[in-house]
């Protein structure tokens, strides 16, 4: 396969759908999942992982027990592994996640919102 440059927005445009992350490239065991976030998420944790959020287009939240973190438009932010949080965007927020390649994005917490591993776009 010869390397070619991804545009995220074109990509962007292909998701019609909140909380359903597409994967468009991988490094190593890191896979990198464009989503489009709006409301709020489950309550959740990875044991074995940081998940690394880099917000593309709006305001994310990331909500833990004791405090929120406000995540802006090309800023970044990691969740240290084990560490419990849930996301919520008023608006449609626009996200760039990297974590290594089967991370089950609802963690242990199994439902509505958990998404299918290794769908492409």
């Amino acid at each position: 396969m010869k390397p070619e440059p991804i545009d995220l927005h074109a990509k962007l445009e292909m998701i019609h759908e909140h909380w359903a992350p597409k994967v468009v490239a991988e490094m190593n065991d890191y896979q990198f999942k464009l989503v489009k976030l709006q409301g709020e998420f489950v309550w959740h944790q990875h044991e074995n992982t940081d998940e690394v959020f880099y917000v593309l287009h709006g305001l994310l939240e990331v909500r833990f027990r004791d405090r929120s973190v406000f995540v802006r438009e090309g800023e970044l932010f990691v969740v240290p592994k084990g560490v419990e949080h849930i996301t919520r965007a008023e608006d449609e927020c626009h996200v760039l996640i990297i974590e290594p390649r089967g991370v089950i994005n609802t963690g242990a917490q199994k439902g509505d919102l958990t998404a299918p591993n290794d769908v492409w776009i």
